[in-house]
């Protein structure tokens, strides 16, 4: 029987971001793949094992193709945002197996510029096939599932307006330390909730932006750190759990799946949440935030609006940093944003956020454990991600 080794992230790249208007997804893969190479300071020859979703009629063949790969371990394991906290999850289990020596994760979108070109519509169809049929004739949106569940939250808990909008305020606070945030000019509560209205109670920036973006990362079996150019950030544990499909099939809309998630992922990691020093945690609107961070446990269930409301996110000074870089809701968000957590966190780690920007230990120390928590769908998937200093 083969020891299981040991994985870390070992480099890790965003491509051009925000607003691209010249590139295919497929250069935005492509650039993010090199740059992330370029990071670690391995060789392309060494990458075995491969994992994308979102693009091409087979993928990820097309991409690894276009890529100059020919992965002898891949996965294309769709399921939203989270998809690629859920691929890494399997990327580390593939290594620590010996499967695969150096796995390369690749997203790319041309989300907004496809928009601007008359590509596509604002508003990307799901079908109504499956499940889906027997809820198609009511018309409601994602951003409509999302509002419902937000509105539940609020009717079950107390959960107030001001408290969801107090998300994107410190969201757009972080990305003000990002110099390449889309987003950075401050706002405030007021301002947020004078926005015009997107689906109810949500208004404008309770939402994200739309951009355009790509973005890479290189896990690697143990043996190959001492090759690699930047300090190691080791997989710790990871979690996954599918919620639902159709909505009257979810069992509380006030519970994400990342409730299992996350539990599965610090229970396998051996630490607590309390012990975390930064989370990265998809924002796609900013009752996502709010419920993931109760779910990963970080208060309880129902303390979440006050959690969020003294200003506990915020880098420098808040209690738990979260989306250091501005997140979905200011920073970039090109579709599947999943990947864009695992790349900060590392960052973070590594301490090479930069400036203000760079999250601090109490005594000054750089960070040494985040998490990563990817959402899916409308609620219905979750992966979580533990990472630890090297």
């Amino acid at each position: 029987m083969v020891a299981r080794r040991k994985v870390a992230v070992v480099g890790v790249a965003l491509s051009d971001c925000g607003r691209v208007d010249d590139a295919t997804p497929y250069a935005l893969h492509a650039q993010a793949a090199r740059r992330a190479l370029a990071d670690a300071g391995l060789d392309r020859s060494l990458v075995d094992g491969f994992a994308s979703a979102g693009l091409g009629t087979l993928a990820p063949v097309e991409v690894a193709e276009y890529l100059g790969l020919r992965p002898a371990w891949v996965d294309s394991t769709s399921v939203g945002g989270s998809a690629w906290e859920v691929m890494a999850a399997h990327a580390a289990d593939a290594i620590a197996a010996g499967h695969a020596r150096v796995v390369l994760l690749a997203y790319g979108s041309t989300a907004r510029a496809d928009i601007r070109a008359g590509r596509r519509t604002g508003t990307l169809s799901f079908g109504s096939r499956g499940p889906l049929q027997f809820e198609a004739p009511y018309g409601h949106t994602l951003i409509a599932k999302y509002a419902m569940a937000a509105r539940r939250h609020m009717t079950e808990y107390g959960t107030t307006i001001e408290q969801l909008a107090q998300v994107a305020v410190q969201a757009r606070a972080n990305a003000a330390l990002n110099p390449e945030a889309m987003f950075r000019t401050p706002v405030t509560v007021d301002e947020v909730l004078a926005g015009p209205m997107i689906a109810e109670p949500f208004t404008k920036l309770h939402c994200c932006v739309r951009s355009d973006g790509g973005a890479a990362v290189l896990l690697a079996a143990e043996e190959y750190v001492r090759d690699c150019r930047t300090a190691p950030v080791w997989v710790l544990g990871t979690g996954e759990y599918v919620s639902h499909a159709a909505m009257s099939e979810w069992p509380d809309f006030t519970v994400s799946p990342a409730a299992v998630s996350g539990r599965l992922a610090f229970e396998r990691a051996g630490v607590r949440p309390d012990e975390m020093d930064l989370a990265e945690i998809y924002d796609a609107f900013t009752y996502m935030t709010l419920v993931t961070l109760e779910d990963l446990g970080f208060c309880g269930k129902g303390e979440g609006g006050a959690f969020v409301e003294q200003g506990r996110l915020r880098v420098g000074g808040g209690e738990l940093p979260v989306n250091t870089d501005g997140g979905g809701l200011s920073a970039q968000h090109p579709g599947m944003r999943g990947l864009f957590l695992l790349v900060e966190a590392v960052r973070q780690l590594r301490g090479e956020a930069g400036g203000d920007r760079q999250v601090r230990r109490g005594d000054g120390a750089l960070p040494r454990l985040a998490v990563a928590s990817g959402t899916g769908g409308w609620f219905c998937s979750s992966g979580t991600v533990v990472l630890g200093a090297g």
